[in-house]
């Protein structure tokens, strides 16, 4: 049973109409009072509500009719209806427990995915999962890593979006490939864009495409990334480094699942699956005001943060065996053993490129020595530390990684591009870690 609360007997009934033609039984209230007495008795299997029951549009009643439905059900997935230019309303609305909202006018198609993914979300809070989720591509055993696949074997079946965070090199891209691999998207494209390299001129061009003749230099059609990812999975990598006028644009579409092509007068619906990654701290830039948070609430429906690898040393050995395998196959080489000195060693490093960092090292290590045993010694000739801190030490780690950086520096004669390949970690990346710890390097 859905609820539907407005005093708009227009929206009531068109909502009613809309969603009992879907297979759902619909019940209306018309103010907070009757929804209050419907929830009494009744758990809904969701609510949608509108944020504004008198002339003012504060939404103050809307907010505490919200708190009041989740004190009696606080499971029940909440769907807030609001107008365009209230949508700051909204987020407060979301702050205060709600599970989504959509804009007035609404998209019926819009609409209905998100009561889908809510009502599926639900479910699965409370159910027993016995899914065939294929979590091959991803190793390791850490409680922490295992906690993340847990969650996105919840979430993959559904349309939920999802927010990656962690570090560079921690294997985001891994995860949101798993997500699409087990979607019921697994059919269609999944695209792949990092938003740090895309410049806020490019940006419309590069993600809605363009007709000819939209500007100088368009000389035929291109089709954009929402589009070749239509009915599959669109992967927004870095998309802390998305610049704030690049993401109202980005908002809309989330918003609206809709876009038009520069230079074209056509309106385009773009059904596509949303994963979004960062190492950014999102927090810091919404207080700071360089990231918005209505964007901010509709990507980060489910959010997982993986761990960085020095704190998960147990599993080095699994990836080091994994990666050894891989590198000696493709060097047509028989694979080497790895002594306990050796992985006692790996074990130890802080590791700030993370698995990234850690593959460049195995690699080299494999093609540098020609004997089929590695030791400490092979590791360290590739620049590690046989006096790593141990990694439950904060204040060393940090002097750890900064000698690390700085001898990525030495080694790579100042170029930044050749030091951020063998860290394992982007140029930008590097830039960041270089103004935390104040390296300077001509």
């Amino acid at each position: 049973m859905l609820l539907i609360v407005d005093d708009d007997n227009s929206v009531r009934v068109s909502l009613k109409l809309l969603l009992k033609r879907n297979g759902y039984e619909v019940a209306t209230a018309a103010t907070p009072a009757e929804a209050i007495a419907f929830v009494r008795g009744s758990r809904p299997d969701l609510v949608i509500m509108d944020m504004n029951y008198s002339r003012t549009t504060t939404g103050e009643e809307g907010l505490i009719l919200l708190k009041q439905i989740k004190v009696f059900h606080p499971d029940v997935p909440i769907i807030l209806i609001t107008a365009w230019g209230n949508i700051p309303l909204a987020v407060e609305g979301i702050r205060a427990g709600a599970f989504d909202f959509i804009t007035k006018p609404w998209d019926n198609y819009t609409l209905l995915g998100r009561i889908a993914t809510a009502i599926s979300l639900s479910a699965k809070d409370t159910a027993e999962t016995t899914s065939s989720f294929d979590r091959s591509a991803i190793i390791g055993r850490d409680p922490k890593l295992l906690s993340v696949l847990d969650t996105i074997e919840r979430v993959a079946s559904t349309n939920a979006p999802v927010l990656i965070l962690g570090e560079n090199g921690t294997g985001k891209e891994l995860i949101a490939e798993a997500i699409h691999k087990n979607s019921l998207r697994r059919n269609g494209p999944m695209v792949k864009v990092n938003l740090g390299g895309l410049s806020q001129s490019l940006f419309e061009s590069e993600m809605f495409g363009y007709k000819k003749g939209a500007f100088t230099g368009a000389v035929t059609d291109r089709e954009g990334r929402f589009a070749a990812a239509e009915k599959g999975t669109i992967f927004l990598d870095e998309i802390g480094d998305l610049d704030i006028n690049s993401q109202v644009k980005l908002l809309r579409v989330l918003q609206e699942h809709t876009y038009e092509p520069l230079g074209d007068t056509r309106t385009r619906r773009a059904d596509v699956r949303v994963v979004c990654a960062t190492n950014a701290d999102l927090n810091d830039m919404l207080r700071k005001g360089t990231f918005r948070e209505d964007l901010y609430y509709r990507i980060n429906l489910i959010t997982v943060t993986l761990p960085p690898l020095r704190e998960r040393p147990d599993d080095i050995p699994l990836l080091v065996e994994h990666l050894l395998r891989k590198v000696s196959a493709s060097a047509g080489r028989e694979m080497p053993e790895v002594t306990q000195e050796a992985m006692d060693l790996l074990k130890q490093q802080p590791w700030p490129g993370n698995i990234r960092q850690l593959a460049n090292i195995v690699e080299r290590t494999l093609l540098v020595t020609p004997s089929n045993t590695l030791d400490a010694r092979d590791f360290q000739a590739q620049g590690l530390s046989p006096e790593s801190p141990r990694i439950d030490n904060p204040g060393r780690l940090k002097s750890a990684e900064k000698t690390e950086i700085e001898n990525a520096l030495t080694e790579a004669g100042g170029n930044l591009t050749r030091a951020a390949a063998l860290l394992g970690i982007t140029r930008q990346t590097l830039y960041r870690r270089m103004a935390k710890y104040e390296i300077k390097y001509q």
